[in-house]
């Protein structure tokens, strides 16, 4: 021993990867976009900062609250978990896709009229969700759509009146 302090040994730790981009085209509600991306770039983070799509939220980031969904391909997605490039060429719908010629989709309307919304920040998520559970005819019971509207999560409460609004666009009416 020679008297000094031992030298602490330090790893130097993970090497810092080179940022890889892409080239992608989003067919985002009818529109050809052409964009270049980190490999890394979620969908929602294209839509959101690439195109400037902002009604697809950020909730947890992680693929448990729904406050993300969007379609692709007919099919709903979380896009926080998505990759933008796995969407290369592919059709994407968003909420602000869903009016037509100005018009809002009856679901939209619904959730208004039901009161399906609070705070608002997990309605688009809700909407697209609740949109594809109608096109895939799932909303036969009020225990169907919420079993297939349990991963969109609502901090307000609203479960009841988004159940309300499903049903009444579903065409199971008020009573059902």
């Amino acid at each position: 021993m020679d008297g000094s302090a031992p030298q602490a040994r330090v790893s130097p730790g993970p090497q810092a990867r080179p940022v890889v981009r892409v080239p992608v085209v989003l067919r985002v509600n009818g529109t050809e976009h052409r964009i270049e991306v980190d490999t890394r770039t979620t969908l929602l983070d294209a839509l959101r900062d690439s195109l400037k799509l902002t009604g697809t939220k950020k909730g947890c980031d992680q693929g448990q609250c729904g406050a993300c969904t969007v379609h692709v391909d007919g099919k709903r997605v979380l896009s926080c978990l998505t990759l933008a490039a796995s969407a290369d060429g592919r059709a994407v719908r968003t909420i602000e896709g869903l009016e037509q010629n100005g018009t809002p989709h009856p679901l939209q309307e619904s959730f208004v009229k039901h009161d399906g919304l609070q705070c608002g920040y997990c309605t688009s998520g809700q909407i697209m969700s609740a949109v594809a559970l109608i096109e895939e005819g799932r909303a036969g019971s009020d225990d169907d759509i919420r079993e297939f509207m349990s991963g969109n999560l609502c901090r307000c409460g609203a479960y009841p009146n988004i159940v309300a609004a499903i049903r009444e666009v579903a065409g199971r009416g008020d009573d059902a």
